[in-house]
């Protein structure tokens, strides 16, 4: 008995002495795992040859999951349908890739997996895990490189589709609209890519920012690029391949017609307007009259008309400069009029450089000088005129203008008439100028210029132009009424001499006009005069 109570204590102190000891600490982990999965074999060996099997088991040292596998995973040649990849989802310590599709005889497939290939926990990647095999006795092994940038971004987008069409018979280069290529990679989050395991051959080199990523140009949504003449491999290999993606201008085609309002049609269009004219078949009275203008932001047309009247449908001409001829058909209903609202796009701070223009959400008919004054912080009045640009359904404001002022624009009832006998109510605008020295400047200089005329342009972080200049010869730029910010230089070679950067053509062969970017930005400060040198070489 006594040793059974002997015991008990014995027990009961050692447990004391465990509590203890586990309250003087706590448990901590271990240091941070960033090892990534270790590839232990695959089934069928990697680089097989005569491969004929229907499904491959990759090994891994550890649970694996798959991140990012849309994105991340590139068969090629593409299968459709495409084969089924897991996990999706869960973890394993393998992955199971699983063909849908009959493989090609005497073909090199390659499964790149990016980085998509991570530890369960941490999210380590193996990188660029691939797995290659041979549906022959041998392996194709010829590869190219290169880089893939943005006609006119900076930098291109991540995840860029780079195919290879093989030329033969049977190539034409609308089979990038249709067919799926031969080869693809992409460049993942980087501007390089690698095409690897290819076979002798001519072949074509695209790009593609795939929106659908079914390796098929869809131009209303995708960007190209390609290299222009034709790869042969393996004469080729050794070359670095620079492509730049661009959205092409699709052609002109005029869509349906839509009226949005009581006298109004908005006409959407895709391509450049080129002139577009728009003639109405259907019957309408003999004082029928139109208003069209461009839409500021999209491609669209608004269509104004006078007088109402009603009709079941009418039909409209749409025709160009190009000997684009069409007929749409819009349904004609008895809709709410609009109202007259008269706005102004430059904000509470009307820069030096810069114009006051004013525009309604109606077509604007005329103005009457008479009924608008415009005045300054002392209330004196400041004389002006004003311009009505009615193709664009503008108004310009002239005036002398001041730094460091205040000014207030007072249209009285009935100064502005739209097209649809709208009149104002009275209408007030306040605004100012800022002091010349809350500006900055760039006195910019360009040397080594091989071709004119360029266009040069100061962009802001966002690649917007915020001011350009037409170059012809050598000359010091000076851009002035900068606000303080940061700023890029961007150069268009403007080779067609329009004014303006072009984009490129596939079918035709036609590359996108060339810009180059000064990679450093310039800090403008107030008050700072601040001198560049941009070297093109």
């Amino acid at each position: 008995m006594s040793k059974r109570i002997n015991t008990i204590l014995l027990t009961l102190a050692s447990l004391v002495i465990v509590v203890s000891c586990a309250k003087k600490g706590s448990i901590t982990g271990g240091p941070k795992d960033e090892t990534p999965p270790v590839f232990i074999k695959a089934t069928p060996p990697n680089f097989s040859t005569n491969f004929n099997k229907k499904e491959i088991r990759i090994y891994f040292d550890e649970y694996v999951k798959l991140k990012d596998p849309q994105k991340q995973i590139i068969v090629s040649p593409p299968m459709d349908p495409k084969p089924t990849i897991t996990p999706m989802g869960g973890a394993s310590k393998y992955i199971k890739i699983k063909f849908l599709d009959t493989l090609l005889e005497n073909t090199t497939y390659s499964i790149n997996f990016g980085e998509s290939v991570v530890d369960n926990n941490e999210e380590n990647p193996n990188p660029f895990f691939r797995y290659v095999f041979s549906t022959g006795d041998f392996l194709d092994s010829l590869s190219i490189k290169g880089t893939v940038g943005d006609a006119i971004q900076k930098k291109a987008d991540p995840y860029i589709t780079v195919a290879l069409y093989e030329v033969d018979e049977n190539y034409s280069d609308s089979l990038v609209y249709k067919t799926v290529p031969r080869y693809i990679t992409n460049t993942l989050d980087s501007l390089a890519f690698s095409l690897q395991n290819l076979k002798e051959g001519k072949f074509k080199l695209i790009a593609l920012k795939d929106v659908s990523n079914n390796y098929i140009y869809e131009p209303k949504q995708d960007k190209i690029g390609f290299y222009e003449e034709v790869i042969s491999l393996p004469e080729d290999t050794a070359k670095v391949f620079n492509l730049n993606i661009f959205k092409e201008i699709l052609d002109f085609k005029a869509l349906n017609p839509k009226q949005v309002s009581k006298n109004k049609f908005i006409f959407p269009y895709e391509g450049e307007v080129d002139s577009m004219k728009i003639k109405l078949l259907s019957e309408a009275p003999d004082t029928f009259e139109t208003r069209i203008f461009p839409d500021k932001d999209k491609d669209t047309l608004h269509y104004w008309f006078r007088p109402f009247f009603k009709a079941d449908s009418l039909l409209f001409e749409v025709t160009n400069i190009k000997k684009y001829r069409d007929t749409v058909l819009a349904r004609f209903k008895d809709q709410y009029k609009d109202s007259l609202v008269v706005s102004s796009d430059i904000g509470a701070t009307l820069a030096p450089n810069k114009d006051f223009v004013f525009s309604a959400n109606t077509a604007l008919d005329s103005i009457n000088e008479q009924l608008i004054s415009l005045t300054d912080k002392d209330t004196l009045d400041v004389p002006f005129s004003i311009k009505l640009d009615t193709t664009k359904n503008e108004a310009l404001l002239n005036f002398e203008k001041a730094e460091n002022n205040a000014y207030t624009l007072q249209f009285l009832p009935k100064a502005i008439k739209d097209f649809i006998g709208n009149v104002n109510d009275t209408i007030k605008i306040n605004f100012r100028t800022n002091k010349v020295t809350d500006y900055g400047t760039i006195f910019l200089t360009l040397k080594k210029v091989e071709t004119y005329p360029i266009l040069v342009q100061v962009t802001n972080e966002n690649e917007e132009v915020i001011s350009e200049k037409i170059v012809r010869s050598q000359e010091t730029l000076v851009f002035d009424y900068l606000d303080p910010s940061k700023y890029y230089i961007r150069i268009v070679f403007d080779r067609n001499d329009n004014g303006k950067w072009d984009s490129g053509n596939f079918l035709k062969g036609i590359q996108p006009e060339e810009i180059r970017y000064f990679e450093e930005p310039i800090d403008v400060r107030a008050n700072w005069e601040i001198k560049q040198t941009f070297t093109l070489d």
